[in-house]
């Protein structure tokens, strides 16, 4: 899988060379912290995991503000998400049970 990304420079333009990307990738690698930069690597090594990203910066402020409400009332392994025949993404909550294992009773 290959992935091209479109990085932004958010607070200033590196005073070097606008192409030497190495100024601007070490000032941005020392906002976070090591267990934080591995998560991002595991998480955008994700299939499709750009894209999706795209899809939810591409949203109106208001549709993520809801989308993000929704997520935010259950847990996700609660939320069932399905496309209708329109196209339409639809996403509900489900009743997930958690199995609950009974140890047996110590008899005295």
């Amino acid at each position: 899988m290959s992935a091209e990304s479109v990085v932004y420079y958010l607070n200033r333009v590196p005073e070097s060379d606008p192409n030497d990307q190495t100024e601007w990738l070490v000032t941005a690698l020392g906002r976070f912290t090591g267990a934080e930069l591995r998560e991002l690597l595991y998480v955008a090594e994700e299939p499709g995991f750009f894209e999706l990203m795209r899809a939810l910066f591409a949203l109106s402020d208001e549709s993520r503000s809801v989308l993000q409400r929704y997520l935010e009332t259950g847990h996700p392994p609660a939320v069932r998400a399905a496309i209708d025949l329109r196209g339409r993404l639809l996403l509900d909550h489900v009743n997930v049970e958690h199995p609950v294992k009974i140890l047996p009773g110590i008899a005295n």
